[in-house]
């Protein structure tokens, strides 16, 4: 049997939700079996909203010997390397830039991952600037490096927020749907703004070569449209632990279920569904981590499993199940995971909340050869599994 081809990943906020989930999947030996690919990983992370202590979990899910992180907690990585992580800011470029000098002796990067950015939809709102300088001008340090160093491969983490409020709400978005009109908040726009920065970027390489800038090389460009992340790894050891009170439904619905919150709030119980609250399209975040492994594959030269290739081209990709659950399915789905009722109490709908908002996440099947696997019971069962495991997340208290 040949060896498998060795490919390093650059992936920065890898420390995150996602990103951490996702390392797991680069690192699966499956994908040596699987397509001849074995990848390590280059994390790059701020912790300004993370901690690189899932990354310990990750090597130890991996199997990865000896992963430890400096005392100053500047820098860590396996025996093997195969983990290696380096604390920077992706918006400081000099800094970023000493990690692309640090690995371009040793063949750079084949392709990054791009999941940097602050993320919380009603922070966004009071904080502008912050999102907008935080999230664009990382993205833009991060292009303008890998251009100078040759790696011209990325996948880029965005958001089902783009679509902001659809004209027909039971309609299944997709990717051709207007984008950028109607979004309601500026985490959603700065996700937009990138697609366009990404569209513009990949756009201007064969006009410079037509202007007869020869090394003005093609970009292959995967954007993923993330509609509702949920889940856990399987294992209990790796999940969402976020800071302060939780953004998201679920991980507030964990905690509820764990005796770290009163109970769940529902915001709207009249919206035109069966029993009244917001419908959302759920994705286990196994599943999402998979589907970056699934676009870095497509964008790759020798992909033979799937007979579309994104090299040179730049696509996006919806990423969900397209089957929707309301508030109150997804709060009854974790009262049956952890075998009891969970309080609730409702309130009046939010601004901006829609009534239904699912994916049509076929294009992701047809092209990449990517479908989400798991189901709702995965879910509820891997998150209960790693609230009742940590039930202070990765060690931090509110």
């Amino acid at each position: 049997m040949s060896r498998p081809i060795q490919k390093r990943i650059l992936v920065t906020g890898g420390c995150g939700y996602i990103g951490s989930h996702t390392l797991v999947s680069l690192l699966d030996p499956s994908n040596a079996t699987d397509s001849g690919v074995e990848y390590s990983v280059v994390v790059v992370d701020s912790l300004a909203n993370s901690s690189n202590e899932s990354l310990r979990r990750v090597a130890d899910i991996s199997s990865l010997q000896n992963f430890t992180v400096r005392q100053d907690g500047s820098a860590g990585q396996d025996d093997d390397e195969r983990l290696v992580f380096r604390k920077v800011d992706c918006c400081d470029k000099d800094a970023f830039q000493s990690v692309f000098e640090e690995f371009a002796p040793r063949g750079g990067f084949h392709a990054a991952v791009h999941f940097a950015g602050l993320k919380a939809v009603g922070e966004s709102k009071l904080v502008p600037l912050l999102y907008y300088r935080d999230n664009i001008q990382s993205t833009l340090t991060l292009l303008e490096l890998m251009e100078q160093y040759g790696c011209r491969s990325i996948v880029f983490s965005s958001s089902a927020t783009v679509y902001g409020v659809a004209k027909d709400e039971t309609a299944k978005l997709k990717e051709t749907d207007e984008v950028g009109v109607t979004i309601t908040n500026c985490y959603g726009r700065t996700k937009y703004m990138i697609e366009q920065i990404l569209g513009d970027f990949h756009s201007s390489h064969p006009l410079l070569r037509n202007e007869g800038k020869e090394d003005a090389k093609d970009w292959s460009i995967t954007i993923l449209r993330y509609f509702n992340p949920a889940g856990a790894h399987p294992s209990g050891k790796m999940g969402e632990d976020p800071h302060g009170v939780p953004n998201n439904l679920m991980p507030f619905v964990a905690q509820v279920a764990v005796g770290r919150r009163q109970h769940v709030a529902v915001f709207g119980n009249d919206y035109a569904t069966p029993d009244g609250t917001g419908i959302r399209d759920y994705l286990h975040v196994m599943d999402l981590a998979e589907g970056h492994v699934a676009a870095l594959r497509y964008m790759d030269q020798d992909n033979s499993k799937n007979h579309k290739s994104g090299l040179g081209k730049l696509n996006v990709f919806n990423l969900g199940t397209g089957t929707g659950y309301s508030v109150l399915d997804m709060v009854r789905a974790m009262g049956k995971a952890c075998g009891k009722e969970i309080p609730y109490v409702i309130g009046p709908r939010r601004p901006g909340d829609v009534t239904i908002y699912m994916a049509d996440p076929s294009k992701a099947k047809n092209d990449m050869g990517w479908e989400a696997k798991r189901n709702l019971d995965d879910m509820c069962n891997d998150l209960w599994n790693w609230q009742t495991n940590n039930p202070n997340g990765y060690g931090a208290s509110d």
